[in-house]
């Protein structure tokens, strides 16, 4: 089963690249929106957006409600396999 993660979008690491650093689970990481951005727009105007992420790659750009209804998903999910942090770090690797 594939998944994908929301994350918020705090800041570009590196435009040449395309890639951001976004909060994902609490977790802050390096992730690349070459699958999603037209060649033109800045890494810049995606600064506080919401994206899915799945193995590192922004896959589709997400609204904040779906994204907090979607983390919280994933934290009931947890709590319910008394995980407490395991699948955080089975998403996040």
């Amino acid at each position: 089963m594939c998944l994908g993660v929301p994350a918020r979008i705090l800041a570009v690491a590196d435009a040449g690249r395309m890639t951001v650093l976004a909060d994902m689970l609490g977790e802050e990481r390096e992730v690349n929106l070459s699958c999603l951005a037209n060649p033109n727009e800045p890494p810049a105007a995606w600064v506080g957006d919401w994206v899915l992420v799945h193995l590192g790659f922004a896959l589709s750009r997400i609204t904040e409600a779906d994204a907090l209804t979607t983390l919280d998903m994933l934290r009931q999910l947890d709590e319910a396999e008394d995980g407490r942090g395991h699948l955080k770090a089975s998403l996040i690797g």
